[in-house]
């Protein structure tokens, strides 16, 4: 017996001790759920099965509209679509075709978070660059052209190139997400590169402290007003080379203090998504007095890094806005003039001093590096002794040139060493 308006006007908002299915003709049917909320649904079969699809409720949609969504919904399936499929692709639609940000919530969502570290900051360059004040987020996404799209990137390119690169290869990848599933006719630029179209050359990447601004950076670790752990972490990354992401993510539990390895697991490290497989450090003794003075201004969290007064890791920005503070206190305490340098180049430093310190295979491995397929695959050797070797090579090598002496060394028992800033290396 089919469904009518009377029976739905009944039953809806009526409580009930189990949910109840109640078919019409054509294959709609309604289920009323034991609160009363009424659904529509269509029943198919697609390629050999069973299936239903959600149509709308009731009584925002009507009967009479049920069944005629029921009959455009039977004529894609004739077509040799999958009804859910189609419903699916035309709520996305509508979400990109209400603005280009609804389109970047739906590809940020489906896409970036999953496959992007900098997910976070590739968001926000998009909310103020993009969305902002005088930006055209609230524009359907198919309706922003090509031009739209040149006027805002070649302008950030003249003042700020790396944002306009972020920007134009996070909006190309947007955009082909959405030409895939139909969302969009087409990606206006997908023909636009950096540097062919936008004049944008790459920063130089042989950035490395020279000896004498090993010795200044130091020096301003040491003496300005930086927080004891933002001292720590920086030295920290100088001496590991390892990627301030390893270090800044780092649990307690990482740090075997007994077997002297810090294990950085898989998804904390560049490589660990192909190799699925930890990367293995030592904790040699100098280190060591290092990580125990972190664990201890850290004492509350499970994190070693954590941000000021909170528990919480230390978020990602965080680092980045350290470099810039040495550059000022040694330009305003010490006169001293020092090139830009970023977190990554203490990483970089580190490396060409590893070149005179240790083999190559050792120095890439320290530094988490790929050295091969199939070196990788048969090698299963960790180097652990060889790398801490290195390390304390390369401390040695920092305090001389520090302070032209070697460094202290830390006991190696239970008892934490409180390390002074000001007197130590």
């Amino acid at each position: 017996m089919a469904i009518t308006e009377s029976w739905l006007k009944a039953n809806h908002g009526k409580a009930r001790t189990k949910s109840l299915v109640k078919s019409d003709r054509d294959g709609v049917c309604v289920r009323v759920s034991p609160k009363g909320k009424i659904t529509y649904s269509l029943r198919y079969y697609y390629n050999g099965k069973q299936t239903t699809a959600d149509i709308g409720t009731y009584p925002l949609m009507t009967l009479k509209e049920a069944r005629t969504e029921n009959q455009r919904l039977r004529k894609k399936l004739e077509q040799g679509h999958d009804p859910k499929v189609v419903r699916q692709l035309e709520r996305q639609a509508m979400i990109a075709a209400k603005s280009l940000e609804g389109l970047f919530d739906l590809w940020y969502e489906s896409y970036c978070i999953k496959n992007k570290k900098g997910h976070f900051e590739i968001r926000r360059s998009f909310e103020i660059h993009v969305f902002g004040k005088g930006g055209f987020g609230h524009l359907p996404a198919d309706k922003v052209s090509l031009h739209t799209w040149l006027e805002l990137l070649e302008r950030l390119a003249e003042t700020t190139p790396a944002i306009a690169e972020r920007i134009l290869v996070n909006a190309k990848q947007m955009l082909k997400f959405a030409v895939k599933r139909k969302l969009i006719p087409a990606n206006p630029l997908s023909d636009i590169y950096a540097k062919e179209d936008l004049q944008i050359k790459k920063r130089s990447v042989d950035r490395h402290l020279s000896d004498e601004e090993i010795k200044m950076v130091w020096l301003a670790i040491d003496r300005s007003r930086i927080t004891p752990k933002n001292k720590l972490f920086v030295k920290l990354c100088l001496i590991y080379g390892c990627r301030n992401g390893e270090l800044r993510q780092s649990k307690k539990t990482d740090f075997d203090f007994e077997k002297k390895i810090w294990t950085i697991p898989p998804e904390n490290h560049k490589l660990g998504k192909s190799t699925e497989k930890p990367l293995l450090r030592p904790i040699t003794p100098t280190i060591e007095g290092y990580l125990k003075e972190a664990f201890e201004l850290s004492a509350g969290s499970s994190h070693v890094f954590t941000n000021d007064g909170s528990d919480e890791v230390l978020g990602v920005r965080a680092p980045l806005a350290i470099p810039y503070n040495i550059m000022q206190y040694l330009r305003r305490k010490e006169s001293f003039e020092i090139e830009h340098f970023s977190m990554h180049d203490l990483r970089r430093t580190c490396r060409s001093n590893l070149s005179s310190i240790t083999e190559f295979h050792v120095a890439e491995i320290m530094l988490g590096h790929s050295i091969g397929r199939i070196v990788q695959t048969y090698d299963q050797y960790d180097y652990l002794k060889e790398q801490a070797e290195a390390y304390e090579k390369w401390c040695k090598r920092i305090f001389e040139i520090v302070e032209g002496k070697t460094p202290p060394q830390v006991p190696v028992n239970d008892n934490v060493v409180k390390l002074d800033f000001r007197n130590r290396g």
